[in-house]
């Protein structure tokens, strides 16, 4: 399909949420009304990195792309807004295969009050999509970030961790004895994330101190605030929630279930701390959540089993 009319198709499949977009789909740059704040981030992700065409289907990979660049507003508490999506792809998948991935990213775009306001295509050898997304808030102080976690504050965590590595397990062939209900439920984790907007709305206004989403493992995540908060954080392994399923799967694969629930990556749960007078606030605010460490003076991540010792674990790193 040559370029003009695959653009053209895409439109035509687009809708468009709440009053912001104002020009766009057909213009060299999309007009948004704005709010006092905006929220930027750019994710992208590469066949063979990723994904594989093999184990993800168009629509599947259209969904991971949003899903994972919404989940960045979502670590921020911010409201979502817009999503520009560059699109490379091998000429051959111009046609039904595009328009299948653009549905993808159409549908979770519409669960997530998201308007894809533009975007580019170019021809590539393997399959890429970049999705640069830009959320809004009123105020700079409503916003969740990475360096206000102190000492004394606690650790909390929105949700089971390992679905997505173990659903990539079940990809890469590891047959374990579970449920079908339980499998479908971790290959779509892995496929399929969901990024936690109202979650992170939620936590940001309950007052937490700092805000991660878990994209690359709390092993790795975790060192981040510590990093940019200038603070020790120790996580208490025992206390960390472990997907359904997980264990399962990574015993047949041969793997240690907990490396795949703290290393693996990709669950998009997000990761906070907060005064430890704010629990119930919290809990209120945003449901069920799991207190599973401490923060205090010093530096550095301590991942921590039942007696107390350090156990190095690591999670995904790009380079």
């Amino acid at each position: 399909m040559a370029e003009r009319q695959l653009i053209t198709s895409i439109e035509r499949r687009l809708g468009v949420r709440g009053d912001r977009f104002a020009r766009g789909r057909g213009e060299d740059a999309a007009v948004v009304r704005a709010r006092a704040v905006a929220v930027t981030s750019l994710d992208t992700v590469v066949e063979g990195v990723h994904f594989h065409r093999y184990t993800h289907s168009a629509s599947d990979i259209g969904h991971k792309a949003l899903g994972s660049a919404l989940s960045d507003l979502a670590a921020m508490g911010a409201d979502p807004g817009e999503a520009y999506v560059g699109l490379a792809l091998p000429r051959a998948l111009s046609g039904a295969f595009a328009h299948e991935l653009v549905e993808g990213m159409e549908e979770l775009a519409a669960a997530c009050d998201t308007t894809i306001a533009g975007g580019d295509v170019v021809e590539a050898g393997r399959v890429s999509v970049s999705v640069s997304v830009t959320g809004w808030a009123d105020a700079e102080e409503e916003l969740a970030y990475r360096d206000g976690a102190r000492a004394g504050d606690i650790v909390g965590l929105t949700g089971p961790l390992g679905a997505s590595g173990a659903g990539l397990l079940l990809l890469g062939g590891a047959e374990a004895a579970v449920p079908a209900a339980v499998r479908e439920g971790l290959l779509r984790r892995h496929r399929r994330p969901c990024p936690l907007l109202a979650t992170g709305r939620a936590l940001a206004g309950a007052g937490v101190t700092a805000m991660i989403d878990l994209s690359d493992g709390l092993a790795s995540d975790a060192a981040h605030l510590t990093d940019m908060s200038g603070v020790a954080l120790s996580v208490a392994l025992a206390a960390v929630p472990v997907a359904e399923g997980v264990e399962a799967v990574a015993l047949a694969a041969g793997r240690d279930p907990l490396e795949i629930a703290v290393g693996a990556g990709e669950d998009y749960e997000l990761l906070f701390t907060a005064p430890a007078g704010a629990r119930e606030a919290i809990a209120a605010a945003a449901g069920e959540v799991w207190w599973i460490g401490r923060v205090a003076e010093g530096t550095g991540l301590a991942l921590e089993d039942e007696r107390g010792e350090a156990v190095v674990l690591s999670g995904f790193e790009h380079l």
